[in-house]
């Protein structure tokens, strides 16, 4: 069999059109091609190689440039979706939010919130931890399955400004989400974490802790 020549694989010709076809897709498939090429220049004349070799090369190289194509697409979305969410919560700066959380921020507000039950339970409490372990409960006592709305007075509780958890404890063991009531005062984008907000009574939260938005208090 006669050797094939790479010479006129990697110039102009009949034979170079499959290259110059391939690499206008970019940079990486100029390279994929080059080397190819390459393969091609240092083959052994004695055993060429297999055509069908280099038809599977070509498809595995669709292949990948299908699959970055794919990924270069899925991070416009992305950004995209992104930059739509920023701009749809920063239209609710201002607004009242409901906020799931498991810790509040303390000042001289009263703080509103509610939690649900799935199922009726006895001794029902709400927990408000200090970062130092001291504790102050809001007691229900027996409650029936549904909502239970509560008010945090700080002035009441004896409670000093800063930051506390809180959780719901009762006598069946369930655990319901707590979630508090608070104004939406900023809307950022980090770097790290995507949109943050800054949410009063409860601090900076993801987008997914928003359970509702009550609209602008009167």
């Amino acid at each position: 069999m006669t050797p094939v020549s790479g010479t006129h694989l990697a110039s102009g010709g009949a034979t170079g059109a499959p290259a110059a076809a391939i690499n206008p897709n970019g940079e990486v498939t100029q390279l994929f091609t080059t080397l190819l090429v390459a393969q091609i220049k240092n083959q052994n004349p004695l055993e060429p190689q297999d055509p069908s070799e280099f038809v599977a090369q070509i498809a595995q190289l669709s292949q990948m440039e299908a699959l970055q194509a794919l990924a270069s697409q899925s991070r416009v979305n992305n950004a995209m979706l992104e930059s739509l969410q920023i701009i749809a919560l920063g239209a609710q700066v201002g607004s009242q939010v409901t906020v799931a959380t498991d810790r509040i921020v303390v000042d001289n507000e009263r703080i509103q919130g509610r939690f649900t039950l799935a199922d009726g339970s006895e001794e029902v409490s709400l927990v408000v931890q200090s970062e130092s372990g001291q504790q102050r409960r809001i007691a229900f006592g027996t409650r029936n399955a549904g909502d239970v709305t509560f008010t945090i007075d700080p002035r009441a509780l004896g409670l000093v400004p800063g930051t506390y958890s809180v959780r719901v404890e009762t006598a069946s063991g369930e655990t319901p989400t707590v979630e508090i009531v608070g104004r939406l005062e900023n809307v950022r984008m980090s770097a790290s974490h995507g949109p943050v907000l800054e949410v009063a009574h409860v601090g900076q939260v993801a987008p997914a802790a928003i359970t509702a938005f009550n609209g602008r208090a009167s």
